[in-house]
């Protein structure tokens, strides 16, 4: 259980959240993660916070740092010193990937341009994350989640309405950018299989929002409509979206007409009134169809209506906080939450993998996912046991 990426070396260079969220992924996979940090400091966001755990004590750590870590070793290394610099050189010989979010072309200032990567290690899959891209009017630009998101047209669709924009609660141009990122790492290492040569993968925050314009993309591409922030409700289907009720308020989606009169059915309400009877009628009429729904829902009290749309067969459900959210059974059943021993901290829980792995048998399935976690890293926690390995000292 140890993962399909057994056996593969990753060499991080990054910080801060796309590219470690990457390296993370890859870490959960199997693969060997070190992770290189500068002396002293370490990654930006064992700074960040609060909140920290053991706030008043040396070994503070930050749980945002404890998020997008898991799996991995540290090592700290100087990279404008020779002697790192030669340490690096070694590491990257054996690495299977090497992952880094610089601004464009410091990895090239540090000594370690593309050429030079490929001369020590031709079979190297290279991951360079960036906020805007490699080239272009504006590649050198730095990338912070937030201003990506509104560079990338993501909050002009998110907020209560047009003059509302909003990000996202998570920073999601990072993760998405990691995600393409580990992504691309994959077929990369498949392709090497055949050609057995490595290559350069890039991404950046701007190109992952785009990534997911999904159908508010086309509607501008193809269609030529704008679209623009409209609170709870999807722009493209209606009901579908948050509905007030007595004493708080559930989601439901009619993603069919079968569901929007299954839904009428259960309320007594009449599929073909005028401006309701079609899917585009709704949308159409979207706030005549809000208004429909809350002054039906509104004597009902929110799990009594989950039950009866349940019942009906309408999707929906509630708005959990983030701690109904790790408490609930659904969550746990799925493997969301791991125990992992931290060196300094103890017993932690963390939110756990998203993927599982079954393997087909004769007699059903037999889950194959890896259930082994390592707790991040204390800063250089691997500085010594690295060292040695690259000295021969000892087995990896």
């Amino acid at each position: 259980m140890t993962g399909p990426l057994d056996g593969v070396l990753v060499v991080d260079l990054t910080r801060a959240l796309a590219g470690p969220h990457a390296g993370m992924m890859l870490g959960d996979l199997g693969a060997r993660v070190i992770k290189v940090e500068n002396p002293g400091s370490g990654d930006d966001t064992r700074g960040w916070g609060p909140p920290f755990v053991q706030p008043d004590s040396g070994d503070r750590e930050s749980t945002y740092f404890l998020s997008t870590n898991r799996n991995k070793e540290s090592v700290t290394l100087d990279l404008k010193d020779s002697g790192d610099k030669e340490l690096l050189r070694e590491l990257l010989r054996r690495a299977d990937v090497l992952l880094e979010n610089f601004r464009p072309g410091t990895l090239a200032r540090l000594g370690f341009g593309t050429e030079v990567l490929e001369q020590l290690n031709p079979r190297l899959v290279t991951l360079a994350i960036s906020g805007f891209g490699h080239d272009g009017p504006e590649g050198g630009r730095a990338g912070y989640d937030q201003i990506a998101q509104g560079e990338a047209g993501l909050m002009s669709l998110t907020g209560s309405g047009p003059d509302d924009p909003q990000r996202v609660g998570v920073p999601i141009g990072d993760l998405l950018a990691g995600m393409y990122g580990a992504y691309g790492v994959l077929a990369a290492l498949l392709e090497r299989e055949r050609t057995g040569r490595g290559q350069v993968i890039r991404t950046s925050l701007l190109a992952a929002v785009v990534g997911v314009h999904a159908f508010q993309g086309t509607a501008w591409t193809v269609a030529g409509q704008v679209g623009r922030a409209q609170g709870n409700h999807h722009p493209s289907i209606a009901p579908y979206g948050l509905f007030h009720c007595k004493g708080g308020s559930v989601q439901l989606s009619c993603g069919s007409e079968s569901l929007w009169r299954k839904l009428c059915a259960e309320f007594d309400l009449d599929p073909e009134a005028p401006g309701m009877a079609t899917n585009g009628e709704r949308v159409g009429n979207r706030g005549q169809v809000v208004e429909l729904l809350e002054g039906t829902f509104a004597d009902i009290p929110p799990e009594e209506l989950l039950a009866r749309l349940a019942a009906a067969g309408i999707p929906a459900g509630k708005v959990r906080s983030i701690d109904e959210v790790y408490t609930w059974d659904q969550t746990l059943s799925q493997g969301l939450l791991i125990d992992v021993e931290h060196a300094t901290l103890g017993r932690l829980q963390l939110p756990g993998p998203p993927l599982r792995f079954f393997a087909p048998g004769p007699d059903g399935e037999t889950e194959t996912t890896r259930r082994d976690h390592a707790a991040p890293p204390v800063l250089g926690s691997s500085n010594e046991a690295i060292r040695a390995w690259l000295a021969g000292d000892q087995r990896p």
